[in-house]
Parts: structure tokens; C-alpha cells; sequence
């Protein structure tokens, strides 16, 4: 149909699904499902009732946290170590962590009595995308709210398992909505006037268009925005603790986490000695098959984004800067 795309593997460009578009009207239709839960079912239960359906998620999570982690890694790109030793667990952790909340909020330095939004409409990107959800989705419903999301065109799989999963908890209908798309049906979701909340973790261009968008109206808005951190080392460090903190933040999640150390700032007397550690330790690193669990850096997530990052290097050096890579296998 033309209103689908092929979401793949970053690693192989296997099609793993076919994805809908959503259009206005799915939009439409999907803020009103999230209104009609909240005005009928959610805002009427306790705190204590709204704990018991994020704990049962929590556990399907768990129980369900293989599937999770295999389709994580095929649709972002990510190693399976990470996805399996980390995103996952903390996915279920987080939906844990708010059921206890749930019925606390009187005591979370919100004043008596704190009312909830009403329809909040999220939207999240593809570097953490079970875990971005996670994080939004889970205090939403924690204090009251419903919730339409839409993940990122290249890697809905796990939004898509997760709405499965809300339904598999006896959820009731419309308290959670995924909508798929492109730019285009984040920006309908964002502009639909039954909207209450916007939530978004993106680009600062696309950040600073929503702000905009919502400029004059009665939306509260939430926008954790592109940055990266600098790494900075003097030389009374540890150097050998400095590198693996180094390579930690620069290769996590193939650099795309916002305390990626892109940028390193080193003491001018220790600058050659650091880097020859650095350069050795990188010579380890192993990039491969993201489902191998011997893999260190996986595929980046999509051709997009590959071409992005040539382009940024190709930069540096027109600019002065010199490249350098290990010399490692790079998979076919």
C-alpha cells in the first residue's frame, strides 16, 4: 500500500516490516481514543489502580525481555550486549520504579492533590528507542495522564511490541497509542489541539520548530534537545581509567547518547601519551554483527546518519584536523 514504508536492518538492510504512515486522520483518531480513556477510565482511578497496570507491564517486560532485546538490536543497530545487559532491564526497571510512585504523588514536592495534564503527545527518537519510551510513557501514566507516541520511522519494531504488551497488562483502550511515521505525523500530533503535554527528545532544529508551534497556546511543553559533552582529562588523571571512560562515552551506543564524548580536551604535557593509549585501546574494539554478544560496536542506524558522520570527518580534515581509524575489519 502507499501509505507504508520498510523499516530494516541497519546491519544487513534485511526488511524487517512493513510499517504504516499515519495520516491526520490517524492522528486525529488517536488523540481522541487518548481523551476519551483519560475523561472516562484513567483520571478516575486511584493512584494505587494506575500502579497495578505499570507494575504488570513491568513484568511482561521482563518476561518478554529476549524479544525485546533481539529486536531492539535488529531495528537500531545497537550490539545485543547492550540491549540485553542494559536497555532492557532498565526499561523494566523504570515502569517499576512508577508503578511505585503512582500513588505518591501527593509526596513528590508537587503540592497537594497535583492534577495531571490530561493527553500527552510524545515523540521520540532512534538512538534508545525502548528506553526513550520508557522514560516518557512511564511517569505519563504514573501521574495520571494518556499518552500518544510516535517512535522514530527506523526503528518502531519495539514501540510496536510495547503496544502489544500494554494490551497483554489488560491496559485499558486508548490509555497508551503508538502512531508510526515520519516527520510529518509527529508534526500533525504536535499541532492536534486536544493536545495538553508535548514531550520530545530530537534535533535543537526540529526542538526550536515545536517551540514555535506551540508558542500561544495552553500546551505545556517538555524538549530534551542534540548535545554532545566534551571529555576533559588533566594530566594529575589516571590515564589508563581516563581512556576507558573515554571509549565508554565515544563508542556506547556507537556515540549516539547525548554524553558522547565527541569532543576531547586534553592538558597540553600529557596530549601524545594519552592518545597513543587511546589509539591502542581502540585497536581492541571489535565491530561486527550487532546480534554477535562478542561485538563492541554495531551498525550505525541508518544510511542517513553514515552519511552525516562521513561528511562531519571529511570536514575536520578540509578544516586541519587529522583522521585516524583502527585497523579493524569492517563487515561486508
Amino acid at each position: 500500500p502507499s501509505n507504508t514504508y520498510q523499516t530494516i536492518s541497519p546491519a544487513t538492510e534485511e526488511v524487517l516490516a512493513e510499517i504504516s504512515t499515519a495520516t491526520a486522520k490517524d492522528v486525529d483518531l488517536a488523540v481522541k481514543a487518548a481523551r476519551n480513556a483519560y475523561e472516562k477510565v484513567w483520571s478516575k482511578l486511584s493512584g494505587a489502580e494506575r500502579g497495578k497496570y505499570l507494575y504488570r507491564i513491568a513484568r511482561i517486560i521482563q518476561e518478554r525481555a529476549r524479544e525485546l532485546a533481539i529486536a531492539e538490536t535488529l531495528n537500531n543497530g545497537k550490539p545485543i550486549k547492550e540491549t540485553r545487559d542494559a536497555d532492557i532491564p532498565l526499561v523494566a526497571a523504570w515502569f517499576f520504579y512508577y508503578a511505585g510512585w503512582a500513588d505518591k504523588l501527593d509526596y513528590a514536592g508537587l503540592g497537594v492533590n497535583p492534577k495531571a495534564h490530561g493527553v500527552a503527545a510524545q515523540v521520540i527518537p532512534w538512538n534508545f528507542p525502548l528506553m526513550m519510551l520508557a522514560w516518557k510513557i512511564a511517569p505519563a501514566l504514573a501521574a495520571g495522564n494518556t499518552v500518544v507516541l510516535k517512535p522514530a520511522e527506523t526503528t518502531p519494531l519495539t514501540a510496536l511490541i510495547f503496544a502489544e504488551i500494554c494490551q497483554q497488562a489488560g491496559l485499558p483502550d486508548g490509555v497508551v497509542n503508538i502512531i508510526t511515521g515520519f516527520g510529518q505525523t509527529g508534526a500533525d500530533l504536535i499541532a492536534h489541539k486536544d493536545i495538553n503535554k508535548v514531550a520530545f527528545t530530537g534535533s535543537t532544529g526540529v526542538g526550536r520548530l515545536i517551540a514555535k508551534q506551540v508558542a500561544g497556546t495552553n500546551k505545556k511543553v517538555t524538549l530534551e534537545l542534540g548535545g554532545k559533552a566534551a571529555n576533559i582529562v588533566f594530566d594529575d588523571a589516571p590515564l589508563d581509567q581516563a581512556v576507558e571512560g573515554i571509549i565508554n562515552g565515544i563508542f556506547f551506543n556507537q556515540g549516539h547518547v547525548c554524553c558522547a564524548g565527541s569532543r576531547l580536551l586534553v592538558q597540553e604535557g600529557i596530549q601524545h601519551e594519552l592518545l597513543k593509549k587511546l589509539k591502542r585501546r581502540m585497536e581492541t574494539l571489535k565491530l561486527g554483527d550487532p546480534l554477535d554478544k562478542n561485538t563492541d560496536i554495531g551498525a550505525i542506524n541508518s544510511k542517513m546518519q553514515l552519511d552525516k558522520i562521513t561528511k562531519l570527518v571529511k570536514m575536520g580534515v578540509k578544516e586541519g584536523g587529522e583522521a585516524w581509524a583502527p585497523n579493524c575489519e569492517i563487515p561486508k
